[in-house]
């Protein structure tokens, strides 16, 4: 297995993190919105486009089944990647946002009636919300939540256990890593759980995928939902695991090119697994730079990835502790186990947006905002938005410094230091 994580050799690799921002070096702390593109990536997209560009599955010529077997197996490295039993069960989509509507509009569509419950967390994106919302609307279905614990820290498992009781819901979604909170919910348990109720188990693994080793044979869920611009793959490309029984008994959601075996004026038999659910044409070049971005993480080692932002975030942690003023959303550095490498912040005095600001001003990029979680953080956390840094594997003990005396200045600057 690949060494101890050398975040300043791995920074090279990442042509974008030599510019500067305000006439700074750039100090990225922002990959839970999106990852930056190692040269890795880059190159295999740029070599599509002069070497072999053509469409998939349609062409007899050299350059066509050169793209097509590569696209192909860009999804085999992913299947084994979260360790799927096989590549059918990959459907390649935009986002994690299209990947749960899919099951939304396809599986949940076709298989859910009046009154039948969807069951998420409050510590939900928007993505993982507004779908089951839709749905609701179109068949009168039901959406109910689990309450976090008083820390608003992790899920209250008591009150989880009692609404799979009482709720008998039919599927539950779930976020795997809090985009908010860093939270690691144990989705292993949730799906044991869920499934003795005869309900299905989405895990929202927009945060976990590039950041840990996930293993959706081991949590044995139904779903899980996935983007590739967050673990260094192009924006536009992102993936859905499903069960093969469950995708086999499925109807598609997009119907037209590349999803069919046959067509009549009257009818259409669909096209074997996983193409039946990718209408029309592929985003073949974010499918090849999924693979290329595979094939990096791998090199580094997931496990050694997950090492290293916990020694990252845990020098974090302690760091934000000695600035007064600041409040910390999350669990604490020791519940590191539970955490992942995001850390969402407020500085008494400043909004969140300010800070943002002066972060810019030196050359750091944070988000702030309700980060897609609205019904959390101002309904549980009651805060009208909050600053967020976030890190991955180009990140070191040196950006977190800079990004705490940013912490400092904005201070000075309004004068609540």
């Amino acid at each position: 297995m690949p060494g101890k994580i050398n975040a300043k050799k791995i920074k090279q690799d990442f042509p974008i993190l030599s510019i500067k921002m305000n006439g700074k070096p750039l100090v990225y702390l922002d990959s839970a919105a999106t990852s930056q593109k190692p040269r890795q990536v880059i190159d295999a997209i740029t070599d599509y486009y002069l070497t072999y560009n053509a469409n998939i599955h349609r062409g007899i010529y050299e350059i066509s089944e050169k793209a097509t077997e590569t696209y192909i197996e860009s999804k085999r490295k992913l299947a084994d990647f979260i360790n799927a039993k096989e590549m059918e069960e990959i459907i390649y989509v935009r986002n994690t946002t299209e990947a749960i509507n899919l099951v939304a509009l396809s599986w949940a569509e076709q298989n859910l009636k009046r009154g039948d419950v969807v069951l998420v967390t409050e510590m939900e994106h928007h993505s993982n919300i507004v779908p089951w919302q839709l749905l609701s609307r179109r068949k009168h279905t039901k959406l109910e939540y689990i309450k976090l614990d008083a820390s608003h820290n992790f899920i209250d498992m008591d009150d989880f256990k009692e609404k799979l009781e009482t709720k008998n819901p039919r599927l539950v979604a779930v976020t795997h890593a809090s985009n908010v909170l860093g939270t690691i919910n144990d989705v292993r348990e949730i799906s044991r759980l869920s499934h003795r109720v005869g309900a299905k188990v989405l895990v929202d693994g927009a945060q976990s995928a590039p950041h840990m080793k996930v293993d959706v044979s081991n949590i044995d869920c139904d779903f899980f939902a996935f983007s590739g611009h967050k673990m260094l793959a192009p924006t536009g490309i992102g993936a859905l695991y499903a069960k093969r029984d469950i995708l086999e008994n499925t109807e598609p959601m997009l119907g037209g090119g590349d999803m069919i075996k046959d067509v009549s004026f009257q009818s259409a038999i669909w096209n074997d697994l996983p193409w039946k659910f990718e209408a029309g044409t592929s985003n073949i070049e974010g499918g090849i730079g999924f693979g290329a971005a595979v094939d990096y993480l791998n090199k580094l080692g997931m496990q050694n990835i997950r090492s290293h932002e916990k020694s990252l975030t845990r020098y974090a942690l302690e760091e934000i502790s000695k600035v007064k003023g600041v409040s910390v959303y999350g669990p604490g550095p020791n519940k590191i186990e539970k955490r992942g490498g995001v850390i969402s912040f407020s500085v008494k005095g400043i909004h969140p947006h300010d800070i943002a600001s002066i972060f810019n001003s030196e050359g750091i990029a944070i988000r702030a905002g309700h980060h897609c979680a609205i019904p959390l953080v101002r309904g549980v956390l009651n805060e009208p938005a909050l600053a967020r840094m976030s890190f991955y594997v180009y990140n070191n003990n040196e950006d977190i410094d800079k990004a705490i005396a940013a912490i400092r200045k904005a201070q000075r600057i309004f004068r609540v230091a």
